[in-house]
């Protein structure tokens, strides 16, 4: 696979000043490939060296409109099903990255016998070269 330059550090902004600390990089310079290969190399859990990125800001970034502590819970629930079949699919690795997100709007659906108006997840699986520009993933295809 062709080298993927690493991005530089963008969730620390503002923590180091009022810390009076110095923030030490000492494997910016590697691309993403290579971070990889070096977590390997040292033994690092294979889950822990090919885990997808997860944005700074946390998960409520992936919940459009209010977040509470219920549309959190259902964003974790319905990630966590989301990675739990594409793992067992066996395209975790092939996937650059992957996430659930909670829509702000509601669906009719069928539940048993009756009607139901839930909440709508849309679910994102992306591949990328350099994490700057991404292309769908496609899982239909892959199955």
């Amino acid at each position: 696979a062709p080298a993927q330059p690493s991005k530089p550090t963008t969730n620390v902004g503002g923590l180091l000043e009022g810390m009076h600390l110095k923030l030490i990089e000492p494997l910016r310079e590697l691309f993403k490939d290579e971070v990889r290969a070096l977590g390997t190399n040292l033994g690092i859990p294979e889950d822990l060296v090919w885990r997808h990125p997860f944005p700074g800001p946390g998960l409520a970034i992936r919940i459009l409109g209010e977040v509470t502590p219920e549309q959190l819970r259902i964003a974790r629930e319905a990630d966590a099903i989301f990675i739990e079949e594409i793992k067992a699919a066996g395209l975790y690795r092939k996937i650059s990255q992957a996430f659930a997100a909670l829509l702000p709007v509601k669906a009719v659906g069928v539940m048993g016998d009756k009607r139901t108006h839930e909440q709508v997840i849309a679910l994102r699986a992306v591949e990328t070269t350099d994490f700057m520009t991404a292309d769908w993933f496609r899982l239909m295809e892959s199955s």
